[in-house]
């Protein structure tokens, strides 16, 4: 159990998801200060689809 807690955190840690993570804060800070434009929800849009079918592709096997 505390291996996969580990794995998971050190998962976590990748660029990848670091990107994510800190691209979905902006996202809401956007969204509540009422700054959110087309361009930067379409580019959110796209690296967060990356992020998420690369993760199903991965636990896939494909």
């Amino acid at each position: 159990m505390k291996d996969l807690l580990y794995k998971r955190l050190a998962n976590l840690l990748t660029i990848k998801s670091l990107v994510t993570v800190i691209l979905t804060a902006v996202f809401a800070a956007m969204t509540v200060r009422g700054t959110l434009d087309q361009s930067f929800m379409t580019i959110y849009t796209m690296i967060v689809s990356f992020y998420f079918g690369t993760q199903a592709a991965k636990e896939s096997g494909t």
